[in-house]
């Protein structure tokens, strides 16, 4: 390992420490990350055209704000150590004990969070991006990182820098707002805006340049006199001023239709921070004493905070001192604590407490956030409380339930891996079968050729597909046994009635139901039977060749319908493997109805696999895990 110098050291800690206060931070932890980051990362280059060590270093001096802990501080500097290959999980737990091995893991598995090739609603994404972990930390470390990559997005290729900002305006920063991180959110947009809308920001700044030269510099003054005005009245408020960011504004602008920034009321804004709460609201009836309130622009977030605990009055007034008077300010009014949750967000708790009090209100106020979004899983969006996310060694995401084994993963990135499945390695080190996959773990799959999959899988497969698709390989590898069997069965049945036996060619099941079939056609009857799932007699009454034997006249009729019904839909679909299963159409959305379109299917609680149109809301809302590909033939 490179050694890290007493200075190198210093300026670590240099970088972290804000408003004079320096984070308890052991320096032999310290220094081993510091060395163990250095050895792995080299000379090596971030994407964002820096290297990787200085790359770590910006996204902890954009962390410290936030005053991390120890840990934190460790997996920073270590979160891009998987990118290597050169060391473990089990390694990294070793050196530094399992919170930062949960921080770095969670942390990789979320900087492979992107919109590029997705399968899922951008709404879906935000939601994972907040579900995956109850440590607030790992959502503001991947925060962190992106902000640092846009600090030097100057130096990355046109369309990465798009693909970058696109992500962050439209995953990262929505995020940090859910989160009530606006510190983050603000910084985020602000450099992610003029990538994606060139021509809309410098439509909007030129603007913002026309109407303050307008207006004139009278924030200054506004913040002196207003200190003064409550100073006066026995009420000690820090003020201060603030212009609107101009990603906001250029959602205001869209929201409202408006083309011009004369047409917004909060161009401009004061923050009063006072005491207490009752001070709150002696500041908004000082405020409206002293300027001309707005009619229909006052919000109370102290009664009734935003779902993720932002708290203040807002107000918008006209005709305060110094403000020219055809020009409105909006002035928000909070405490010192609300000031903080307003910056910090879900945050705040761990940057200005310690320990386990922190991690506790941390949890409690995420989950109280989270289960504000739960109303979204009642729109047909998923809750993500019961699974988990891991990712395959190129660094594509997978969802699985929570409990999956690695065969689950393996049957869910494709179905020939899992039958071919020899062995899993996971973050680096061999797993038993058995072994519980967790969030973020790096999975990768050994296969054997050819494939020896065994029966004894179905009791470790968490889900029913996998369990589906094994059993459906299992099944045509039985073929042969199954479809002689089913043979003797017909037999047997032909000779009670004094029938010839089947002949090479299956003569008798060429024409079942009105339909001519192929041989392959022939021999899944024979397999039905041979399985058990039909009864030999039933054909009597199907086959051309023998129709109107051995059955009841008054019931042939009705029987012959159904099941002619019944086979010409399996004649029409096609499922998903090539393995008959039981088919029914769904009634919610009518699949084979004209216009007919993109179908799928849904494996009920008896087998049957219940055919609904992919667009339907029955289907999008079913378990993937009960998913099964269903075509047209």
């Amino acid at each position: 390992m490179g050694q890290v110098t007493s200075a190198e050291l210093a300026a670590i800690v240099r970088r972290l420490t804000v408003d004079g206060v320096t984070p308890k931070v052991s320096q032999q932890r310290l220094t081993r990350a510091l060395e163990l980051s250095r050895e792995l990362y080299g000379d090596r280059m971030h994407h964002s055209g820096v290297q990787v060590f200085d790359h770590t270093l910006n996204t902890l001096e954009i962390l410290a704000p936030f005053r991390p802990d120890e840990d934190a501080i460790i997996a920073v500097l270590l979160h891009h150590a998987l990118d290597s290959g050169s060391v473990t999980l089990m390694e990294i737990q070793e050196q530094f004990g399992a919170p930062v091995r949960s921080l770095i893991s969670n942390v990789h598995l979320l900087s492979h969070v992107t919109l590029r090739a997705r399968r899922s609603r951008i709404e879906d994404l935000r939601l994972m991006l907040l579900s995956v972990s109850d440590d607030v930390r790992t959502v503001l470390i991947t925060l962190c990182d992106r902000g640092s990559i846009l600090r030097s997005i100057d130096s990355m290729p046109h369309d990465e820098r798009k693909f970058l900002c696109q992500d962050v305006l439209q995953l990262f920063a929505p995020v940090a707002a859910r989160l009530g991180i606006y510190s983050l959110k603000h910084e985020l947009e602000n450099r992610a805006f003029p990538v994606i809308y060139p021509s809309d920001a410098e439509r909007i700044s030129e603007q913002l340049d026309q109407f303050h030269a307008e207006k004139g510099d009278f924030l200054g003054s506004t913040v002196r006199e207003l200190a003064s005005f409550f100073r006066e009245r026995g009420i000690t408020a820090e003020v201060d001023a603030r212009k609107k960011e101009i990603y906001s504004i250029f959602i205001k602008m869209r929201e409202k239709s408006v083309t011009h920034i004369r047409d917004l009321f909060d161009l401009y804004a004061l923050r009063a921070i006072v005491g207490t709460e009752a001070e709150c609201y002696q500041v908004l009836g000082l405020l409206h004493h002293i300027g001309r309130p707005v009619a229909h622009r006052f919000k109370d977030y102290i009664a009734f905070p935003k779902p993720n605990g932002y708290q203040s009055l807002h107000t918008t007034l006209s005709q305060l001192p110094a403000v020219p008077s055809d020009t409105f300010v909006e002035v928000q009014v909070r405490t010192r604590d609300m000031h903080r949750e307003a910056q910090y967000g879900v945050a705040a708790h761990w940057a200005y407490k310690e320990g386990a009090a922190a991690e506790a209100v941390q949890q409690v106020q995420l989950k109280n956030m989270l289960s504000s979004q739960e109303s979204l899983g009642r729109g047909g969006r998923p809750s993500y409380a019961d699974h988990i996310f891991v990712l395959t060694p190129r660094g594509d995401i997978v969802e699985l339930p929570e409990g999956a084994t690695p065969l689950d993963f393996a049957f869910s990135v494709h179905t020939d891996l899992g039958i071919s499945f020899s062995s899993a390695r996971v973050n680096g080190a061999i797993v038993p079968l058995s072994y519980r996959l967790e969030n973020g773990d790096i999975v990768e799959v050994q296969k054997q050729s050819p494939p020896r999959p065994s029966p004894r899988w179905m009791q470790l497969l968490k889900m029913a597909s996998s369990r589906t698709k094994l059993k459906r390989y299992l099944i045509l590898l039985d073929r042969p046994r199954l479809v002689a069997r089913g043979r003797e069965l017909m037999n047997e049945e032909l000779r009670k009635h004094h029938l010839p036996p089947l002949d090479t060619d299956l003569s008798v099941f060429k024409i079942c139901d009105d339909e001519t079939l192929s041989m392959q056609h022939r021999e899944d009857l024979l397999m039905k039977i041979g399985q058990g799932d039909e009864k030999p007699s039933s054909f009597f009454r199907r086959l051309k060749a023998l129709h109107g034997l051995g059955v009841d006249p008054a019931s042939e009729k009705k029987g012959s319908r159904s099941r002619s019904r019944m086979q010409r839909k399996d004649s029409e679909l096609a499922i998903e493997g090539g393995v008959p299963m039981p088919t029914r159409y769904a009634k919610c959305c009518s699949p084979d109805a004209e216009p007919r379109g993109k179908i799928g299917g849904v494996i009920n609680r008896l087998g049957t696999v219940m055919v609904h149109r992919e667009r339907c809301k029955m289907f999008l809302q079913s378990s993937k895990e009960r998913r099964i590909g269903v075509r047209w033939r």
